[in-house]
């Protein structure tokens, strides 16, 4: 095995503690609608999920090598950067996780990554036409191309099965739900536990422990696959909630259409080595599979608040990686420091979340989100197919007044 410096293997616990994050962080992003649409059982959709995460862990290293050999110089990089990177990843996570956000994991590690080079480096340190082509690119393009493919699937399983909505239809469609579930588990692991594969052999390689351009050693790979099965195991509960059902409501055959363009991307992405945001993939198919059925619609002020992070993930996981690495740039002591704020900063946030506890048993509980006037405006002109529950809608009218009594004549007196 490879030589280990203290300053590595707190860099390499960190990394996992990243992955970890991210696998509970992101376990919404295959099951969410599974459990939502009762699919699956929660307590054994998480767990189907975890395994088939550590899986995924094993198909492929494209991504891992993206990370490690062409977003930033690696030649230039200390153990430190990398550490200060991941701490900015981790806070993102874990913040995005308190408010039930579906942030993505990808773009707070590569926001950190970034961020702590430039603030150790400098900007020439990292290749921007990597960053553009292989992470911002898709992240505009991944929600529209799923969310659009999702739309169109979700029509199209309307159109062929017309008003169809038997139990056995139910049934044959969460089966088929249940496997494209299990397809962006695999897909989630292919892609996200690859890029703490390829930040721990970016911090190899700048510890000096193997040689630049290596790929990632069997260890790293089976750690990783480790780690983020654990987390995906312990269930996001939160942003499960608010995928499942805070952003539309789902039949199994939305979910079906959604969870299927969505596998379907991650693993393309996966191949072609781009470190893509599976969350911001699964996030447009969910609402692309809203707005694909008539009568379905999307809560456009959760959505709002989405997109919101999405667009703060990258520079808020920059300039706190830029911070991170500012302090530990000053010795072994500044090092100490930031690693005592992290870990001060993760207890308290655990315990804030404390106050208001979500777990399996409550996940599939109605979204406190108000439906908003668009919303409504469109679920009244667009009712859905004939068959289907609008308890949701109906509940919105009001029941006419009923007729006064008439009056009673005061009684004659003598």
């Amino acid at each position: 095995m490879e030589s280990f410096s203290l300053i590595l293997a707190i860099v390499v616990i960190t990394a996992l503690a990243f992955d970890f994050t991210n696998g509970f962080h992101d376990t919404a992003n295959a099951m969410a609608t599974t459990i939502s649409t009762g699919a699956l059982k929660p307590k054994i959709a998480v767990a189907l999920s975890a395994v088939l995460n550590l899986v995924g862990a094993f198909l492929s290293v494209e991504v891992a090598n993206t990370i490690s050999k062409g977003l930033v110089d690696e030649t230039g990089i200390r153990p430190e950067v990398i550490f200060a990177a991941l701490v900015g990843a981790i806070l993102w996570n874990l913040l995005t996780w308190l408010v039930g956000l579906p942030s993505s994991s990808s773009h707070a590690l590569m926001g950190g990554l970034v961020g702590a080079t430039v603030a150790s480096a400098g900007f020439g340190a990292v290749h921007g036409d990597v960053l553009v082509t292989k992470v911002l690119l898709p992240a505009v393009a991944a929600p529209i191309v799923a969310g659009v493919a999702s739309m169109l699937a979700t029509r199209f399983s309307y159109g062929i099965g017309g008003k169809a909505e038997g139990e056995a239809t139910r049934k044959g469609y969460r089966a088929g739900q249940i496997a494209s579930a299990g397809l962006v588990s695999l897909a989630h692991g292919t892609n996200d536990a690859q890029k703490t594969m390829g930040i721990i052999t970016l911090a190899l390689i700048a510890g000096g422990s193997i040689a630049p351009g290596s790929n990632p050693p069997t260890w790293v790979i089976l750690s990783a696959g480790l780690a983020i099965a654990l987390g995906t195991y312990i269930g996001g509960w939160r942003i499960i909630r608010t995928m499942g059902k805070g952003l539309t409501d789902l039949e199994p055959r939305q979910g079906f259409a959604a969870q299927t363009s969505a596998a379907t991307a991650i693993l393309a992405s996966s191949h072609l080595g781009f470190s893509l945001s599976t969350t911001h993939v699964v996030s447009g198919s969910v609402m692309g599979a809203g707005l694909g059925r008539k009568g379905g619609v999307v809560r456009w002020s959760t959505a709002t608040r989405m997109i919101a992070a999405w667009v703060l993930t990258l520079p808020a996981a920059a300039l706190v990686g830029a911070g991170a690495e500012s302090v530990t740039d000053l010795g072994d002591w500044g090092t100490a420091a930031v690693a005592a704020f992290l870990v001060a900063s993760s207890f308290a946030i655990w315990k804030f979340s404390r106050r208001e506890v979500v777990d399996h048993t409550d996940v599939v509980a109605e979204s406190a989100e108000p439906a908003g006037v668009v919303t409504t405006a469109i679920a009244a002109v667009t009712p859905p197919p004939a068959g289907l529950v609008t308890e949701g809608l109906t509940a919105t009218i009001p029941a006419p007044a009923a007729e006064p009594a008439p009056a009673t004549p005061p009684a004659a007196t003598v």
